[in-house]
C-alpha cells in the first residue's frame, strides 16, 4: 500500500483566503491525500477578510511533504522577509516532489531562492517583481516549469490545484473533482484581467493599490538584495 499524499498549505497573517481555501477543496477530495495548514504555532490566523484559520501543525511538526503551496495576499510582503518562513520553505523544498504557490504567494518562493532560473505566474500587479528573485515572469492562469507549479492571482487557485492532482495523480482524477465542485465558471462581466478591463476600472484599481505597491517594492526590494 503507497503512503498517503503529503499537501502542504502555509499559513500567515494577511493571507487572501480563496488563495488557499480553493486548492484546499481540491486538495482534500484527493483520494488518500492528507492536507495540513500550516504556520509557526497552533493560534488562529488572521486572514485579510473577516475568516480566521487555525492551522493543523506547526513549522516544526510538519512531515516531509510532498506539495508545498504558498498562497499570496498582503501578508506576503512581510513574509519575503520573514527568515523563519524562508528556512522552513528551503527545508521542505529538499524533498519535496512540488513547489507551488498561488498569487503572490511566488514571490516567498522567490525570496526563498527556489523559482531562479524558473518561469513563474503571479498575480498581475506583482508581476514585475519576479525577475528581482532571477524567476521569469509568465502572464498564465498556471504555469508548469519541471516540479515548480504556480498559479496566476486568487480565482486560478482553483485552476493551479486541478493542475497540479493531474500531475500528481492523473486527469481523470482531477476532471471527477472539478464535476464535483461543479467548477464551470462564467464571469458575468469580462474584468477580470488587466488585458480586458474597461480602462477606467483598470485605472481606478492602480490608483487605490498605489500605496500598497509602493510598499511591496521596499519589502521586495529588501529581499531581493539579500540574494545578491
Amino acid at each position: 500500500m503507497s503512503a498517503p499524499l503529503q499537501i502542504g498549505l502555509v499559513l500567515f497573517p494577511k493571507v487572501t483566503q480563496l488563495d488557499f481555501t480553493g486548492p484546499l477543496q481540491v486538495f482534500s477530495s484527493v483520494p488518500g491525500a492528507q492536507v495540513h495548514l500550516i504556520w509557526k504555532r497552533i493560534e488562529p490566523v488572521p486572514s485579510d477578510s473577516v475568516l480566521t484559520i487555525t492551522p493543523t501543525v506547526t513549522f516544526a511538526d510538519c512531515p516531509q511533504l510532498d506539495v508545498i503551496c504558498v498562497p499570496g495576499g498582503f501578508g506576503t510582503d512581510d513574509m519575503v522577509n520573514d527568515e523563519e518562513m524562508l528556512a522552513f520553505l528551503r527545508k521542505q523544498a529538499e524533498g519535496a516532489k512540488y513547489i507551488t504557490s498561488v498569487c503572490t504567494g511566488s514571490l516567498v518562493l522567490g525570496a526563498a531562492g527556489l523559482l531562479k532560473g524558473y518561469r513563474a505566474a503571479t498575480h498581475w500587479t506583482a508581476m514585475d517583481f519576479l525577475s528581482g528573485f532571477g524567476a521569469t515572469p509568465t502572464r498564465t492562469r498556471v504555469c508548469v516549469d519541471r516540479n515548480r507549479v504556480t498559479g496566476g492571482g486568487v480565482t486560478a487557485g482553483i485552476d493551479f490545484a486541478l493542475t497540479l492532482v493531474s500531475l500528481l495523480v492523473d486527469r481523470r482524477t482531477a476532471e471527477e473533482i472539478q464535476l464535483r465542485l461543479e467548477y464551470n465558471p462564467a464571469p458575468p462581466f469580462n474584468s477580470g484581467s488587466p488585458d480586458t478591463a474597461p480602462p477606467e476600472i483598470l485605472a481606478l484599481m492602480k490608483d487605490k493599490i498605489a500605496p500598497a505597491q509602493a510598499r511591496r517594492t521596499e519589502m521586495i526590494g529588501r529581499a531581493a538584495a539579500r540574494m545578491t
